[in-house]
């Protein structure tokens, strides 16, 4: 707020900022660790319109499963994920392991720490990128920083990179999870001996996400795209 000098209240990195200050102050822990994996469309192409005559979108995807019989000048391969099955494939089915590998080179650069890349289920160039966690402010930063290079790598090279939930039909969309864990004097408050190796706290922390899953909902996942 200019006139304060103080955040401004609906700012969400100010909400971010009194979120681990109040975390802090509660006594509950001294640190929240939070490591989101987005997921995104790599396109060849996009094309859309609405105007007084027409409406319309269209993506195009050379690796697409709806490709399988389209004439290139280069000719078909015939390399390229199914509906649903472009899990983990290796080059050549993944065309777009070394254009992955550039946009971790250049995260790497700004110093945004990688751990993993790989294609994702859907067809037509669903991929995945996951970054190292970090506390909640930084790791909002950097998501935002992450989301601008990896479009700009994309156009860069002829592409256009997309982390709408559902561009296509059809096919799975793009989530991002959100790897979570609270720490106290650096010991892992979530490790425990009850369900699946959590705590009573983990537990608890889970049943908190669901108990408020509704309004969580109103702006994490407000609209299909």
């Amino acid at each position: 707020d200019p006139a304060t000098m103080q955040s401004y209240e609906r700012d969400p990195r100010g909400i971010a900022k009194r979120a681990e200050a109040y975390l802090n102050s509660s006594g509950t822990a001294d640190q929240a660790f939070f490591g989101p994996e987005p997921e995104f469309f790599i396109f060849d192409s996009v094309r859309f319109a609405n105007d007084m005559g027409h409406t319309f979108f269209q993506v195009g995807s050379e690796e697409a499963a709806w490709n399988t019989g389209a004439k290139y000048d280069g000719g078909n391969s015939g390399y390229r994920p199914g509906v649903k099955g472009g899990y983990f494939p290796v080059p050549p089915t993944d065309t777009l392991h070394d254009l992955r590998a550039e946009m971790i080179k250049t995260l790497e650069q700004v110093g945004i720490e990688t751990e993993v890349h790989h294609h994702e289920v859907a067809t037509a160039g669903q991929c995945e990128i996951g970054t190292k966690f970090s506390s909640l402010v930084q790791k909002a930063d950097e998501l935002l920083t992450m989301k601008y290079i990896i479009k700009n790598v994309a156009y860069r090279n002829g592409k256009t990179a997309t982390f709408m939930p559902k561009p296509i039909v059809g096919d799975n969309g793009s989530g991002m999870h959100v790897h979570q864990s609270l720490t106290k004097g650096g010991v892992n408050l979530f490790s425990g001996d009850g369900y699946g190796g959590l705590s009573q706290m983990a537990l608890w922390y889970i049943g908190g996400i669901f108990k408020h899953a509704r309004a969580i909902n109103a702006f994490s996942n407000s609209g299909t795209n």
